[in-house]
């Protein structure tokens, strides 16, 4: 059921194109003109689909849809990652997020901190290129570490990274999957937090992914703490859909608009 919102700060809306990922594997270009024609105003990639620099730049304008960022993983953040910010300084994208810690990486508190300290480097190298670097969160940095005298994974990342080098994109269904306030993050963390993504939670036993403004979550609140922590895009995704993925991206960005996100008309 859709919340009523009030009328607050337009924010520019992405999805995350990792939402519809069978279908980009189709046809990757028809795709995001599908996404721009829905209304977002940006994409996020998780994956350039084959298509080299110049091409992605041509296809960005020919959709005038804008980069809010790429989920870029950890190995190739520490193994590739002049590529990675070549690629991205060239298609005018300025946010670069590590969307995930593989398993391995976070079973006792030293792999916590050394993980802490690898995003550290690259954040120190993306910085100095002129682009932004962040940290994508799921469940997993919540429970307390079996080692780690009461603290969680999220404790480790974001404290032990710095806040100029390292921001953090809250992922909201993650956080409350986590056992954690969304809101009580966003504003925790104000200032360190210009990316969010957004995903609701289902109202059954299953409390799996549902469409923006489809479930449970607090959306009047999260928008308004989003807001006033200088939230600079809001970013759509739907991980596993029960509907088709197109039709969920549609009712998701649909939903903001109608509470005053997004910038298209």
């Amino acid at each position: 059921m859709t919340t009523a919102q009030p009328q607050r700060r337009r924010l520019p809306v992405a999805l995350q194109l990792y939402s519809v990922r069978d279908q980009l594997k189709d046809d990757f270009r028809g795709v995001v003109h599908a996404v721009g024609a829905m209304g977002y105003d940006g994409v996020q990639f998780a994956g350039y689909g084959g298509l080299g620099a110049a091409e992605m730049r041509r296809l960005l304008e020919e959709t005038g849809l804008q980069p809010a960022g790429t989920h870029t993983g950890l190995d190739i953040l520490e193994q590739r990652l002049e590529e990675e910010i070549e690629y991205n300084l060239a298609i005018g994208n300025r946010w670069v997020i590590c969307p995930s810690i593989p398993e391995a990486r976070r079973r006792d508190l030293a792999g916590w901190r050394d993980v802490a300290a690898s995003l550290n480097r690259v954040g120190e190298r993306c910085t100095a290129r002129g682009l932004r670097f962040g940290y994508h969160n799921h469940a997993f940095e919540f429970p307390e570490i079996a080692d780690g005298g009461g603290k969680r994974g999220l404790d480790v990342i974001l404290g032990e990274t710095d806040p100029q080098l390292v921001f953090w994109e809250p992922d909201v269904y993650w956080v409350k999957k986590g056992g954690a306030d969304p809101v009580a993050m966003i504003r925790a963390y104000a200032g360190r937090v210009p990316i969010t993504h957004l995903k609701d939670m289902t109202a059954d036993a299953r409390e799996t992914f549902a469409e923006v403004g489809e479930g449970t979550l607090d959306w009047p609140a999260i928008l308004e703490a989003s807001e006033a922590a200088g939230v600079e895009w809001h970013c759509v995704e739907q991980d596993r859909c029960d509907r088709p993925p197109l039709e969920s991206v549609r009712i998701s960005v649909e939903h903001l608009r109608s509470w005053g996100m997004g910038l298209r008309a």
